[in-house]
């Protein structure tokens, strides 16, 4: 796999990654693909949604209160008759995907630096 383009470090410091703490989550019954509805919160930033595609090496009841590593300042984008509001990262492994977490519990809307 090539190596993306260069970036610069104010490049990176448009991107708000921040932690929070998944308080929901339910069957994405209308996605094209197997996914969840997540509800994750983000402390003073609040309450934001995400659709993941993660049912293959997550159960619902797993995922519940389990933190997370996200973009959030993307643009919201439309998935079926989801508004999907945040990013969730992941490492792709093989047709899985593995969550991206801290080692240590952090405050929900701590910014990744």
């Amino acid at each position: 796999m090539k190596q993306k383009d260069t970036v610069t470090f104010d490049d990176f410091q448009k991107v708000d990654i921040r932690i929070g703490t998944i308080i929901k989550v339910e069957d994405f019954q209308k996605a094209r693909k197997p996914a969840y509805q997540l509800k994750i919160d983000f402390g003073e930033i609040g309450i934001k949604r995400s659709s993941a595609q993660i049912t293959t090496l997550y159960s619902k009841k797993e995922l519940l209160k389990k933190q997370v590593i996200a973009i959030i300042n993307f643009k919201p984008k439309q998935i079926g008759n989801f508004m999907s509001e945040c990013l969730i990262l992941g490492v792709q492994n093989g047709e899985d995907v593995v969550l991206l977490q801290t080692q240590e519990t952090a405050k929900n809307g701590n910014k990744v630096s």
